[in-house]
């Protein structure tokens, strides 16, 4: 079965980029179709979805976060990636990296990471 795995920093400075990795392993993210998404989750505002990259490697992203949002894959090591350009305060959160098998809003995501919290302090 696939497995999913965040890795990253856990404290970021303000202003400063977040930059994420899922790492999959039972599965290529190329090979089948399917969406590999960034959600995070936050006390009071709950789940967020922030974009996806999917097996041939199109994005989309979050409309609220697009203008700062940046997901990417690496092939040869089967894992992408999140940046997250200029983040604040309200930007702390626990960040997922997800499986599903479409694009489409209200897609279940079947497989999840642990999650990695994200604490956004100066």
């Amino acid at each position: 079965q696939v497995q999913l795995q965040e890795s990253g920093p856990g404290l970021v400075k303000p202003s400063q980029t977040l930059s994420l990795t899922c790492t999959v392993s039972g599965g290529s993210i190329t090979t089948n179709r399917y969406y590999w998404s960034w959600i995070r989750q936050s006390p009071g505002k709950g789940l967020e979805w922030i974009g996806w990259i999917n097996y041939s490697g199109s994005t989309y992203y979050s409309p609220s976060l697009k203008s700062r949002t940046s997901i990417s894959r690496d092939t040869s090591k089967n894992h992408f990636t999140l940046q997250l350009s200029s983040m604040a305060p309200e930007d702390t959160a626990v960040y997922y990296c997800t499986r599903g098998p479409s694009g489409s809003d209200g897609v279940a995501w079947d497989y999840w990471g642990q999650g990695t919290q994200v604490t956004v302090s100066s």
